[in-house]
């Protein structure tokens, strides 16, 4: 797996379940082009969350670099469109996304043969329990966020009012600690995400 830099310290369970999740997300019919190639976007996706992992924490455990390529698995499934377009909406839709990730994510890690107690440790992390507090937690937390900042925030200032667009980049910096907003600083950005990053910064 390209996406692992030292295969040989995990186990041929491991490599199973990533293998696993990343069959279920090729099924993505969300595509994405990335250098000219067609990709399933919630592989895609995964892909670019293990890297961060990987590159946050170079000794990261086996349960955070599962919760990892497992964050979004089937995400497709249950269409944002699907629910009213409300807060309330919102709120449902993320709450039964978690609930559908945790559930095809422990078929999986059971199917290849898991213990119960690293099943339960996938799912709090990818529930984001003790955010804040364990440090697996925080580094899932600051990979998420800076796979948004490095490749979705020009889609996202496209589609979003600027003013809102400057809070959401607030709320994003706030749940990241201090070393990964010092790799989000390090990226390359265009003039006008450059100008967001400065408004929402102070």
């Amino acid at each position: 797996m390209r996406h692992l830099s030292n295969e040989s310290k995990y186990g041929v369970q491991f490599m199973e379940a990533m293998r696993r999740f990343d069959e279920e997300n090729a099924q993505d019919p969300n595509r994405i082009l990335v250098d000219g190639v067609d990709r399933a976007h919630e592989l895609w996706y995964a892909q670019r969350v293990t890297d961060w992992i990987l590159r946050l924490d170079p000794d990261a455990s086996e349960p955070l670099l599962l919760a990892a390529r497992s964050q979004h698995i089937c995400r497709w499934l249950i269409p944002r469109k699907a629910y009213e377009m409300t807060r309330a909406g919102y709120l449902r839709w993320r709450n039964d996304l978690k609930h559908l990730h945790a559930k095809k994510s422990a078929e999986i890690l059971r199917e290849v043969g898991y213990d119960e107690a690293t099943i339960a440790r996938v799912a709090d992390l990818n529930l984001k329990k003790g955010l804040g507090q364990d440090h697996d937690c925080q580094v899932l937390e600051d990979a998420l966020c800076l796979v948004t900042i490095q490749y979705q925030l020009a889609e996202l200032m496209q589609k979003t009012d600027p003013d809102k667009m400057v809070g959401i980049l607030q709320k994003t910096w706030k749940k990241m600690s201090n070393a990964a907003r010092t790799h989000a600083l390090a990226l390359t950005f265009t003039e006008a995400e450059n100008a967001l990053i400065r408004k929402a910064l102070g």
